[in-house]
């Protein structure tokens, strides 16, 4: 069992827990899961499964990093669900239009489904567990967020407050102050889109690197890597030739969400992002939809933004839809909005 609380099943991925659940039943815009840049480029989380209590030093093109751990042990990448689920109901306020601060609110329950967790008993103290680590674990960096570089030093979560039904009861919600640094990063929408498959990944490495593709093939369709790059990039404390086995076995088992993975002559390691075959199509769109997208963006290709549209859908892990309409409606407001 990891210490950031996933529980592992046979398998390359582990099982959709809540393929029902009545969170993710959103438009494409209500909360798809978000993750900021600044920590898929960088090292923050220890990948250890293990309390991890070493201090943590990284240098890599004029960024420096020092992540010092608590008692409790270095923060975890599974303990990151906390955040990506944070920054994803962000995401979400700003881009219906709402008000957003950097304390949130969040039903216990909401947030375990959405990252694919038990919703036991022992679940929940995992997810208190993870709040201390958050909270534990300092951060010295001159990461540029929001346009802005500051050398600072700040906990990956400033608060957090549990509220339960009674005296050792289960949790009911719970409050989390995050940094001022990661909102920055939310303020400034240096977020990308993961694959709902991310949180069914079994192990901190497979996260770890499908964060790293996730942030370098953004842009491009193959980003080709060093393995000592790959391996320092990672955050992994093993030895070289480990890290190259880990990979190795990454390959053969294919199961990386939206890229491939392969090793080419240099001691290189190619991620290629994979052809969209697979999975549901989304359902079709009433002639209002396409009115209501020409009129947010007048003499557009409404056919082409459909396309688009349906491309970043089937990226975002084809979540179940609402309405149809209402999502490609959002998406065009996005594009438009992008656009002025």
């Amino acid at each position: 069992m990891a210490s950031g609380g996933a529980v592992f099943e046979s398998g390359g991925l582990m099982p959709d827990r809540h393929p029902t659940g009545d969170f993710f039943v959103c438009d494409v815009f209500d909360a798809v899961p978000k993750d900021d840049l600044a920590s898929m480029e960088h090292p923050l989380f220890t990948l250890s499964t293990r309390p991890d209590r070493r201090i943590l030093n990284y240098t890599h093109n004029g960024t420096e990093i020092t992540v010092v751990p608590s008692m409790r042990g270095l923060a975890t990448i599974h303990d990151k669900d906390i955040l990506i689920f944070c920054i994803s109901q962000l995401m979400a306020a700003i881009n219906a239009g709402r008000q957003t601060s950097r304390t949130l609110t969040l039903k216990a329950h909401d947030l375990l489904v959405a990252t694919n967790r038990e919703t036991s008993g022992d679940a929940y103290r995992r997810l208190k567990d993870a709040f201390e680590r958050l909270a534990g674990t300092r951060i010295t960096t001159n990461i540029e967020t929001g346009g802005r570089e500051v050398t600072s030093g700040f906990g990956l979560i400033e608060a957090w407050e549990i509220e339960r039904r009674a005296r050792g009861g289960r949790m009911i919600s719970v409050s989390v102050t995050l940094s001022e640094w990661l909102y920055r990063a939310v303020l400034s929408k240096s977020v990308l889109t993961l694959s709902r498959d991310y949180f069914r990944l079994r192990k901190p490495l497979e996260r770890r690197i499908y964060e790293l593709a996730r942030k370098h093939c953004g842009r491009q369709p193959v980003w080709r890597v060093s393995v000592d790059v790959l391996l320092k990039k990672s955050g992994s404390a093993s030895p070289r030739r480990v890290f190259r086995a880990m990979l190795r076995e990454m390959i053969k088992s294919d199961h990386l969400p939206d890229y491939t993975i392969a090793e080419e002559p240099g001691d290189k390691i190619r991620f290629e992002a994979r052809r969209v075959t697979e999975g549901p199509e989304a359902p079709p769109l009433s002639q209002a939809a396409y009115d209501a997208a020409r009129a947010l963006i007048p003499g557009c290709d409404v056919y082409a933004l459909e396309a688009d549209w349906r491309a970043f859908w089937a990226t975002s892990g084809r979540p179940r839809l609402r309405s149809a309409d209402a999502a490609f409606t959002g998406f065009a407001r996005a594009r438009a909005a992008r656009e002025a």
